[in-house]
Parts: C-alpha cells; structure tokens; sequence
C-alpha cells in the first residue's frame, strides 16, 4: 500500500464501516479470534519531561505525584499473575527515582511470578536497555507519537525526535519484542503525515502499534484544542492491519474514554490485544494522561471481569498464554 492509498482510505469517512469490517478480517487470518490480556500496572506518576499534551507533565503543578515502592510493585504484579494474566505491562513518567539496579530488582522478581514483562518507561541509555533485558524484561513499548518532526519538537520541548527513534532501534537490536505507536488528532497533524507515521511502524518493523486519539487535558498548554477524533483513529488502526497483519494492535483506553463501546469498536476493526488497568487505590485516579479516563474507580478484578464478558459478548475468546508477536512470513 503506497502512501497516496493511505491517506484516501484514513480521509473516507463515508466508508469507514467497509474498512474496520476488511481490517477485522485480516486480523482474523493473521493472528486468530483470541484477545490477549495485558495486566497494566502504572507505577509512577512522576516525569521528568513536559510534553503539551500530557496530564502528568512536569509543569502540571495540581497533579498529586506517587511512585510505588519496588515491593509494592512487585505485590500488584503478583496478584495480576493470580487474576490469570500472562503478560503485565509496567508503565509510568519517566521517573529517574528508578535506577537500573531498581527496575532490574523489580523485573527479575515479576518474572518469578511466569508472566511476560513489558516495560513501558520511555528514554533510557543503552545500558539500561540492555540491564532491563538481561533481568529478564520481554517487551519494550514507547510510542514515536508523530513522525511530523516540526510537529513533535513543538509538543515535546528539549526532547528529540532522533533521540527517541535512536532509542528504538537500540530495543529492537537488544531483542525485546518493540512496540510503538502515534497519537491521533493533534493540533497542527494532517492526515498526510498520519500516513507517513503508518509506513513509519511498517519499516521499523514493530511487533506491536498502538494508536492513541488525543484528548486535551485542561491542566495543559492544550486544553482548549479540539482533539477527541474517535473515528480517524479507528480509521488508523484498521489501515495499521491492513499494512501489518501479523503484529498485535491494542483497543485502547482512550478510545471508550471518547466513546461506550470504544473498545468493542476497536476489537472489531482490526485490535487483538486489551491492557485492563491492574492498579489499586488511589493510584488508578492519580495516572491522568488525559480527563474522563474509564474505570477509574473500579477494582482490577472488576476490569478483568468486565473486559473479559465484553470479549465474548462479540464472539471473540481471551487468549492463552503469553500473547507474543508471531511473525507469519
């Protein structure tokens, strides 16, 4: 699929229900009818950067900070692994309060417990990338967010778009299955380089893409731009299928945050993979990338029983299993 295809198919409103119906399809000869679960435990709140559209930014001063302590992170992985989940996701700010040494503890703990880790913990050297395998990490997913490089320099100041493509390339070489992802609806985006983040994904060759609508949060820089465009990013992940039918997509948080049904919408428009949220207490309340975020008042056992009906109420099964990548050449 070349780019001038792409950027039809993203701008066809009119037939968006004929291209979630192909991308379900595909999805369905590629990768099966399982949904694979991924318990998502958000450790820290704390960040370092102050990028425009994120609710935990550094200059966000009516955010209560937290990071739990390694053993309490270890406890919450340990009760999602007694919950049945094979994979935990463990994402936060990027926090610096957690040293190499301290995440290579907390891995090498949560690996005990027979579940595949994912680390989700942004920029970091070389070595760390390598210490954090080395524990035992499985997956890495940090999302690009906009290849628009203008664009992302705008929205994410001192940080660098070749800093973090470079961090990428360094996951991917280290052997972690690597994940990425773009934002959808930022202030300024077209849908021309919407295509140009697709074909991004495509040659990096990434083992999973996520695709994020954006929502404004009103403690930030962008609090009165429009976001919420629901259907382009539903539109994104079914052409994300059709360019890599193999690799898993998430139905993502945000998107029944826009919507009741966002994530059933997701489900059946080409995503195999949902994160229930497996954080206790405050905590949940406290991780706010962007207002009006589902289930936060719920238990991780209620989100697990909930997603887990919602998945077979449209025929689909909870996959077994670790859930990795299986490459189909």
């Amino acid at each position: 699929m070349q780019k001038d295809e792409i950027v039809r198919l993203l701008a066809d409103e009119e037939n968006e229900a004929d291209l979630l119906k192909r991308a379900d399809e595909v999805r369905r000869q590629n990768v099966g009818d399982a949904v694979h679960l991924r318990g998502l435990i958000e450790f820290s709140n704390i960040c370092r950067n102050n990028c425009l559209y994120c609710g935990i930014r550094r200059g966000n001063r009516k955010v209560a900070r937290y990071h739990m302590q390694p053993e309490e992170l270890i406890e919450t992985a340990r009760k999602a692994a007694d919950m049945g989940f094979k994979t935990v996701v463990l994402q936060s700010g990027e926090d610096m309060f957690y040293t190499a040494e301290r995440m290579c503890h907390i891995i090498e703990a949560i690996k005990k417990f027979d579940v595949a880790v994912t680390l989700s913990i942004g920029e970091r050297s070389y070595e760390d990338y390598k210490s954090f395998r080395e524990a035992g990490a499985d997956r890495y997913l940090m999302r690009i967010e906009t290849t628009d490089k203008d664009l992302y320099h705008k929205l994410d100041p001192n940080m660098s778009w070749q800093q973090r493509y470079e961090c990428l390339l360094m996951i991917r070489e280290l052997g972690y299955e690597l994940g990425s992802g773009i934002m959808v609806g930022l202030p300024e985006q077209t849908i021309e380089s919407i295509a140009d983040d697709l074909l991004f994904l495509r040659d990096l060759d990434v083992d999973m893409a996520g695709i994020g609508p954006f929502i404004p949060h009103p403690e930030t820089p962008l609090a009165h731009e429009k976001g919420g465009m629901l259907h382009l990013a539903l539109r994104t992940m079914a052409v994300m299928r059709l360019l890599m039918p193999d690799i898993n997509i998430p139905a993502t948080t945000a998107m029944e945050s826009l919507h009741p049904q966002g994530r059933l919408m997701a489900l059946q428009g080409g995503a195999n993979v949902v994160m229930p949220n497996v954080t206790e207490g405050e905590y949940r309340r406290l991780y706010e990338l962007y207002p009006g975020k589902i289930c936060v008042n719920d238990t991780p056992v209620h989100c697990r029983s909930c997603i887990g009906m919602k998945i077979m109420s449209i025929g689909r099964t909870i996959g077994e299993g670790y859930g990795g990548h299986q490459k189909r050449r």
